[in-house]
């Protein structure tokens, strides 16, 4: 049983804690497309997701030493944020589980709806 709930149960589990939820692994596969995105470059292109969610969503993958985020001292302030060599390994995977997807929405019934990341 877990003390703690951001302890794993398992390496699959640490995994998931890291990439999982709706947004980690799609700021993942952006920041490795463009390697640098400044935060409202990451707000156009995660449809959908609101400033809060994408401010406390950067700030785990920061905390999980996902993501790197470099703040330059200037007026407007300006922060850029890229991936880790940790995060790097994950991009092969996250490919597969891409490609897999690819295969599995065609699939599925029509919506109409194109989906491309």
């Amino acid at each position: 049983m877990r003390k703690d709930k951001n302890e794993a149960y398992c390496a699959v589990d640490f995994a998931f804690q890291r990439i999982g939820g709706k947004y980690r692994g799609r700021i993942l596969w952006y920041l490795n497309e463009y390697s640098v995105l400044r935060y409202g470059e990451l707000k156009r292109l995660l449809q959908g997701i609101t400033t809060k969610m994408l401010t406390q969503t950067l700030r785990e993958l920061e905390q999980d030493g996902m993501v790197n985020r470099k703040v330059y001292l200037e007026v407007p302030p300006k922060v850029e944020y890229s991936l880790t060599p940790a995060s790097v390994e994950l991009i092969p995977l996250i490919n597969e589980l891409r490609k897999w997807a690819d295969r599995r929405i065609i699939e599925r019934p029509k919506s109409g709806e194109k989906i491309s990341c």
